[in-house]
């Protein structure tokens, strides 16, 4: 009897997510990304997402949001002073799938407040790493690519966490959001006494039609 009941439960919802007016929209902003527990010389790297999903209503003022994601990810570290020192730039840019769930909160004719959250997982394509070094005056930098292969050396191919948005949607369609990623994924083998994980604050505009 329970199976039936849930079999019927799942196959009204579906149902109604069918009839419901299903929506999609573009975001594109700017990221500021660290990796957690790699000290104090960190800051922000900045870099940019563009997203693009699925609005799926399930419930009254209730989405689900399933998309596709380019995430410009990485960190900085600075050490020295202004005439000499170190800095490593890290880039990486990940494809990533996310499953949100959304709530609406309208604000009458003008649009309405979303907040969401949920997972997803990810695929680093590309990564490069920059150091600059300074002496005395004296400048000079080098690029390198980063290595995938996930062994004690490199860093690892795929990431999850989860996702945390808010912003307002006007009724024109047109949005404004901000988001947190934060990474679950050990993405540096070596650093075993800890998890070095993606931390991404992002900002930006969309359009929901």
């Amino acid at each position: 009897m329970k199976k039936v009941l849930l079999s019927f439960g799942v196959a009204m919802l579906l149902a109604g997510a069918a009839q419901a007016q299903v929506s999609y929209g573009l975001r594109a902003g700017v990221n500021l990304g660290k990796i957690s527990n790699l000290g104090d010389n960190q800051s922000n790297n900045t870099s940019f997402n563009v997203t693009g999903y699925a609005d799926l209503p399930v419930a009254p003022n209730f989405s689900i949001q399933p998309g596709l994601s380019l995430q410009g990810k990485g960190t900085k570290f600075d050490t020295g002073n202004e005439t000499t020192g170190l800095t490593t730039t890290r880039n990486t840019m990940s494809l990533e799938i996310p499953v949100n769930a959304v709530y609406y909160i309208p604000t009458g004719y003008s649009g309405s407040i979303f907040l969401g959250a949920g997972p997803y997982v990810g695929l680093n394509l590309s990564g490069k790493d920059k150091i600059s070094a300074r002496v005395g005056g004296n400048e000079g930098s080098v690029d390198r690519d980063i290595n995938f292969s996930g062994d004690d050396k490199n860093m690892n191919r795929l990431d999850a966490g989860v996702n945390f948005l808010a912003g307002y949607r006007l009724s024109s369609g047109f949005l404004i959001n901000a988001g947190y990623g934060l990474g679950l994924t050990n993405m540096i083998p070596n650093n075993s006494n800890t998890t070095a994980a993606n931390r991404v604050w992002s900002f930006g505009v969309g359009f929901q039609f």
